[in-house]
C-alpha cells in the first residue's frame, strides 16, 4: 500500500461514524470526476445544448435504423 493510501485509511479510521457516508460520496464523487476528464467527448455532455443536440442525433439515427442491438452497445462501451 502507498504512503498516500495508508494515510488516507488512517484518516478513515478516526472518522466519527456520522462522516462515513459523507466521505463516500465524495470518494465516489472523485471517481466521476475523473472518468469524466478521461472520457471522449462523443459520449461526454456539457450543456443543455449538447444534451440536445445529441439526443436528436439519436432520434435521427432511429429514424434512419442506424441502431446497435444491446449487445453491440455494451460490446462498443467496453471497447471505449
Amino acid at each position: 500500500m502507498s504512503i498516500e493510501k495508508q494515510k488516507l485509511y488512517n484518516e478513515i479510521e478516526t472518522l466519527p461514524e456520522e462522516l462515513t457516508n459523507q466521505v463516500i460520496n465524495f470518494i465516489e464523487y472523485l471517481k466521476l470526476s475523473y472518468i469524466d476528464t478521461e472520457a471522449p467527448d462523443s459520449v461526454t455532455i456539457k450543456s443543455k445544448k449538447e444534451l440536445k443536440e445529441k439526443l436528436q442525433k439519436g432520434l435521427d439515427d432511429i429514424k434512419s435504423n442506424k441502431i446497435y442491438s444491446l449487445n453491440e452497445t455494451f460490446a462498443k462501451i467496453d471497447n471505449i
